[in-house]
């Protein structure tokens, strides 16, 4: 079974345990682990236009059997096609030795299409596959005419579950794409330096003819160069806007840890028009030209570090389209209608009105229309504090702008190597914020913040402030000052870019106020899959807001009879707690959607936020990042039975004295396997362990102990637990040679809320 394995499991309430614990144990059957669950890697092509029906292959590992497909929003059906797998050697020298048979037999029509079919299988062999992008499934696409244009979540189903979620683009241009790409046969071309294997298209594959507008798919392979020509007219204002880390934001065994797309124009004697491999602090690349005549150009892309594989997918938009560069301000006040000065190419007004009239707090996707086509979407934020525009000149502390607080000022940095300075009255003891969005709002500003006194003495300075919550930006670029005022008095808060950059794009919102506690959720994973009658553990992230640190409690939002949750809180001062989900006792015929929120008082008021589904993907074999889903989908699988309902028998939390035991009983009917049965620690604090478990009277007693040396009194959290049995393996079956034991999962516990106490 797999295990999450991020640090300091917490929360409380336990007052079930294992359901298909309790059928091992009293019934004497075979146990198999669970099976290993889908996962998808990529999708070609990653999206299609409104109207079309298509082919796309979904490439990844574990996907035999899938039957069905889900994806986000409405106006898209798919069905499931042929199930493709590499042949393994063994496999490859039995379809060898058959053809060798064959080829001497007399060559009649059935022997000679027998002999083509090996053949092909034969020559998609290759000798070192991905297993994590080896097989393949087919889909049959068809997106309504009037679907929502956008990014989409795609899931495959299998008989073992849900897969992970990708991204699915429908697209409103036409569509053309390359064929897709194979990593054997053919193109095979021996190995590269490294052990890579160096694949080439050839030259008629690496080009295509096009007319614009349009989207161009591809996947790129190692040293591979992609080109498309198209025609052009003089004058025309044309936008080059790649998706490719859009598409997989993160690779985990590649550096950087994504497709670093590079894209250029060139006309048709050669020579370079543009050129870009990122647009801003985004890696993927958007470029921007005036043709200068009427004529054929060619657009070619690459990795900039001529990579490739089978995931290095791309979709590449094309043509007179709208694109916004930069709104200003960057947001606006809920509750009200906001004019937004727009900047960017093709873009049919200067001017947008943003109505937040029914809107709270938060941040929302803006775009623009030209004609039928929509603009790429920028974030805008609404709050329901005061706001005000920033003052020019307000560069030195001799003209500062007079601010108020609470206030959230809207300004931008609009000239290289500029600060704004703001002025504010403060009292002695005094807890201040100072804050920036802006490279959250997708803004290149690289803050920084600095609080003086009247004096000029600095009280406090910052560059970047982590922001947990952005998991796509690999840059945590935005400012955050949190201080105590020594003295009544003038202070003055200086905002400035840290490479001394500025410009019209270069906007910002500052917000100085007392502190705000707040928090938001992250839930993780995204997809789940467990068997009917079962726990599982997910994880909740709490991303905390000036200083709130007091307890959260988590709980299903409009769940179905059946599930339940346990360990169901993020203790205080704690970012993440483990917890586990229990399943109804009967399978659902197709995977639901559930949500989660969280709840605490704050400053009096409960205040509840829901738990955002993530992802949490590892970039370049190290680093981890949790990527928003739209949806947390579940799927109960396998043979429910009717079971007895199990019980603990104690008090919750645990109390478990620092340097003592304290034992955690569960009512549990008495079984043929009772003692074949094995419990496990799965990731516990340091210092916490399971000294011994054993049947007793009616149930199950665990005994747990707690190490002095590193527990201390007051730590808090949940204990999950895994139950497996050990099966005994003699490869020689003489019993002379060593006997080998590989552990069979049986499942998990529900968690075991616990507090340290003194001995």
């Amino acid at each position: 079974m797999k295990t999450n394995k991020k640090k300091l499991p917490t929360a409380r309430g336990v007052c079930l345990l294992l359901y298909s614990l309790a059928i091992l144990l009293t019934v004497a059957e075979a146990v198999q682990a669970q099976p290993s669950a889908p996962h998808i890697a990529y999708a070609y092509p990653a999206g299609g236009r409104q109207g079309a029906t298509f082919q796309a292959a979904i490439g990844g590992q574990y996907l035999e059997g899938a039957s069905n497909v889900y994806i986000s929003g409405s106006g898209i059906q798919i069905k499931v096609g042929e199930y493709t797998k590499p042949l393994s050697p063994k496999q490859v020298m039995e379809l060898r030795d058959k053809l060798q048979e064959l080829q001497k037999k007399p060559k009649d029509a059935e022997t000679l299409k027998e002999i083509a079919e090996i053949r092909k299988k034969i020559s998609t062999f290759v000798r070192m596959p991905n297993s994590a992008l080896a097989e393949k499934v087919t889909l049959d696409v068809t997106i309504d005419s009037d679907a929502e244009p956008g990014q989409r979540e795609l899931r495959l189903a299998t008989p073992n579950g849900l897969s992970n979620p990708l991204v699915f683009q429908v697209g409103q241009l036409a569509e053309f794409s390359k064929k897709e790409s194979k990593s054997g046969g053919e193109q095979q071309r021996g190995n590269a330096p490294g052990g890579i294997r160096e694949l080439r298209s050839s030259a008629a594959e690496a080009e295509m003819n096009i007319t614009l507008p349009a989207t161009v798919n591809g996947q790129i392979m190692p040293g591979d160069v992609d080109r498309y020509r198209f025609q052009a007219r003089k004058g025309q204002h044309l936008v080059v806007a790649a998706s490719a880390r859009e598409l997989i934001p993160y690779l985990a065994d590649a550096v950087p840890g994504w497709f670093q797309a590079a894209v250029a124009i060139y006309d048709s004697k050669g020579n370079e028009l543009a050129y870009d491999d990122h647009y801003r602090f985004h890696p993927d690349p958007v470029i921007y030209c005036k043709i200068p005549k009427d004529g054929e150009y060619v657009l070619e892309i690459n990795d900039s570090l001529y990579r490739g594989r089978e995931d290095f997918v791309y979709r590449i938009t094309l043509g007179e389209l709208p694109f916004v560069t930069s709104v200003f301000p960057l947001g606006g006040p809920a509750g009200t209608l906001t004019t937004v000065e727009l900047k960017g190419w093709n873009l049919s007004a200067p001017k947008f009105t943003m109505d937040a009239k029914d809107k709270g707090a938060g941040i929302l996707p803006l775009s623009v229309r030209k004609g039928v086509l929509i603009s790429n979407h920028v974030p805008f934020a609404i709050d329901t504090l005061p706001e005000c525009l920033d003052q020019e000149p307000n560069n030195q502390p001799a003209n500062a702008q007079q601010v108020t607080l609470p206030i959230i000022v809207n300004g931008r940095i609009d000239k290289p190597g500029n600060w704004d300075i703001f002025r504010f009255e403060g009292r002695a003891g005094e807890e201040i914020v100072a804050e920036v969005d802006a490279r959250k709002l997708d803004s290149p500003l690289d803050s920084v913040l600095k609080l003086t006194d009247a004096d000029g003495r600095q009280l406090a300075y910052n560059d970047d402030f982590g922001d947990k919550g952005a998991g796509l930006s690999t840059h945590q670029a935005d400012s955050l000052l949190k201080v105590t005022l020594p003295a009544n008095g003038r202070y003055y808060i200086y905002l400035g870019d840290a490479q001394h950059k500025g410009g019209a794009e270069y906007g910002y919102r500052l917000r100085i106020s007392e502190p705000r506690p707040d928090f938001a959720l992250r839930i993780v994973p995204s997809s789940i899959n467990v068997r009917a009658g079962a726990s599982i553990p997910i994880t909740v992230y709490a991303l905390r807001k000036d200083g709130f640190s007091d307890e959260i409690a988590l709980a299903l939002k409009d769940a179905p009879k059946g599930f339940a949750l346990s360990g169901s809180r993020v203790p205080a001062k704690q970012d993440q707690v483990r917890l586990t989900l229990t399943t109804p006792q009967t399978p659902l015929e197709e995977p639901i959607n559930l949500s989660f929120e969280g709840s605490a008082v704050i400053q009096g008021q409960e205040v509840i936020r829901p738990a955002v589904p993530a992802e949490d993907m590892m970039q370049a074999f190290i680093y981890h990042h949790l990527v928003p889903s739209k949806d947390l989908m579940v799927a109960v699988t396998g043979r429910g039975r009717p079971r007895a309902p199990l019980k603990f028998l104690g008090e919750a939390p645990v109390k478990l004295p620092a340097g003592g035991t304290a034992p955690v009983r569960f009512s549990l009917p008495r079984g043929p396997l009772m003692n074949q049965v094995q419990l496990t620690l799965s990731d516990p604090p340091e210092g916490i362990s399971i000294q011994n478990s054993s049947p007793s009277q009616g149930g199950v007693t665990l005994i747990l102990h707690a190490d002095v040396g590193k527990v201390k009194p007051g730590l808090t959290g949940n204990l999950i637990v895994d139950a497996f049995t050990e099966k005994t393996m003699d490869p020689s079956g003489d019993g002379k040679q060593p006997v080998n034991k590989r552990r069979i999962p049986l499942g998990t516990l529900p968690a075991i809320p616990f507090e340290i106490v003194k001995q």
